[in-house]
């Protein structure tokens, strides 16, 4: 049982970060140009955006699941 209610904490703090924050970014390192011995990197900052409803959804799943594991 302890894996289960794991899963369902992770959850729902899962749902709470993503209803905090709302997305998160990241850096991604591309190779322009090469020319012989010497390369031109560009770095792009992408935004990644998490739905409102996948964090209530989160949120709502952990509790049922943590629910269901402590009635058993």
């Amino acid at each position: 049982m302890g894996g289960i209610r794991l899963i369902a904490v992770v959850l729902i703090v899962a749902g709470v970060l993503g209803l905090v924050y709302g997305g998160f970014s990241y850096t991604k390192e591309n190779t322009a140009a090469k020319l012989g011995p010497i390369e031109l990197k560009v770095e792009e900052t992408k935004q990644v955006n998490i739905p409102l409803w996948a964090g209530i959804a989160a949120i709502a799943v952990g509790g049922v699941v943590l629910l269901g594991a402590s009635r058993k």
